[in-house]
């Protein structure tokens, strides 16, 4: 019986040939936490009377969603972390002074590698799964658990096929085809399944896309996103001190899915998820015609705050000015994407037009500092949930859309089609 790369990932963890539902014990690569979710872990794996890491190296933590502190809660909070990272001398440990939003910031420190099996106590560690991979969130005291033996439980998930066909459009990215895939499906269409992008349009997206991709499937309910292993990820690989040698599986030709959807991205415009589902996907055409005014553009957080999410924001603001009436914010994934921005002159763009750049940080996506909005407020966001007071007001609403899209729209004060901004 041929398998999937999900499969397979997990047979040469386990030491022997698993399949889709089978429930598996599997030693895990790399655990991951963050300042809001670690220190449930800590307090767990403290309570458990356990007193060493089974895998040291194998063991990050970021803090990446309230630093620097905002308050004293969330001081006290980093406090936790910082003082289990010192106490086990732990080196993946990231603050002040190696910033960066965890799931853009571990490829980018080569922690994560292709064939490995990764948990991370956030939702969007499926992110990972970019790399060939298979990556996925977990709770707090999952996390413990891993801390404290090495491993996890897991039943091996089914697989929903994604076939890409054709070249994207020059404003269609890995966002948009996300969103397409969750406004097919539903936001519970691929619960607990693992979605496999394939098909002839992978070739002709960068890693930046795929990433984004792999980070909402979650949106879809899936446990995880993976696409395989090529010669784009080679390159992205390439430069990065590798945590450990990558393992390459690639799923058989006639391997087992429970579903498999085709899309044609040659004729996808780019979507835009309406309130207050990130499945409520309109082509850009339709908000265009809506005339949706909008008081805040952002870009950034783990889903869209890469290089090339900056590099297309600045193509468009180059020479323009952001309308008066709206306030753009972007926030760089990581600090050396803030530092090659910087290099290619795109923060002096953003800057020009009137535009604010802030330190990495996933604040502004969970409504938590650095760009909250006010009650009855519209946001235009790369990030990737637009559920009742995401970024702030219960009364505020977003719409998900890519990063060309927001940075249009920051200059029109409506969301806009990027293509007419001349």
């Amino acid at each position: 019986m041929k398998q999937t790369i999900t499969e397979k990932i997990f047979s040469e963890h386990v030491g022997r040939t698993v399949y889709a539902g089978e429930i598996v014990r599997s030693p895990i690569d790399m655990v991951i936490g963050n300042d809001i979710t670690t220190p449930i872990s800590i307090k767990a794996f403290e309570d458990s009377g356990a007193t060493r890491l089974a895998n040291p190296d194998g063991f990050s933590i970021v803090l990446d969603h309230f630093i620097p502190a905002k308050d004293i809660a969330s001081a006290n909070q980093a406090r936790i972390s910082r003082d289990f990272a010192k106490k086990h001398a732990m080196k993946n440990f990231f603050d002040e002074k190696d910033m960066g939003i965890e799931h853009a910031l571990l490829p980018e420190k080569g922690l994560v590698v292709p064939g490995d099996v990764i948990i991370g106590a956030d939702s969007h560690t499926c992110t990972h799964g970019a790399l060939g991979a298979f990556s996925t969130g977990m709770g707090s005291t999952d996390l413990a658990f891993a801390m404290i033996t090495g491993g996890n439980w897991f039943k091996v998930p089914e697989s929903i096929k994604v076939v890409l066909s054709g070249k994207p459009g020059k404003y269609t990215t890995g966002k948009d085809i996300i969103l397409e895939v969750i406004r097919m499906i539903g936001v519970d269409g691929a619960l607990y399944r693992t979605l496999e992008f394939t098909g002839s349009t992978i070739a002709h997206l960068n890693m930046d896309d795929r990433f984004s991709m792999c980070n909402m499937a979650i949106e879809a309910g899936a446990k995880s996103g993976i696409v395989a292993y090529d010669d784009v990820t080679a390159e992205f690989l390439a430069d990065k001190p590798l945590a450990r040698e990558p393992k390459i599986f690639y799923s058989d030709e006639d391997a087992t899915y429970v579903q498999v959807l085709e899309i044609d991205v040659a004729n996808l415009e780019p979507v835009i998820a309406y309130p207050f589902l990130p499945s409520n996907g309109h082509s850009l055409s339709q908000a265009v015609s809506d005339k949706i005014k909008v008081d805040q553009a952002f870009i950034g957080s783990c889903t869209n705050g890469r290089l090339g999410d900056l590099k297309i924001a600045a193509e468009i603001l180059k020479g323009k000015r952001v309308h008066p009436d709206v306030r753009l914010i972007v926030t760089p994934a990581t600090q050396r994407i803030a530092r090659e921005a910087t290099k290619a002159g795109y923060m002096d763009i953003i800057i020009d037009a009137g535009g604010v750049v802030s330190n990495p940080t996933c604040g502004a996506c969970l409504g938590g500092y650095m760009g909250i909005l006010g009650d009855d407020e519209v946001a235009i966001a790369t990030t990737n949930r637009n559920f009742v007071g995401r970024m702030g007001s219960r009364s505020s609403k977003v719409y998900l859309a890519n990063s060309a899209v927001a940075a249009a729209s920051a200059i029109t004060g409506y969301i806009t089609d990027p293509a007419t901004i001349s």
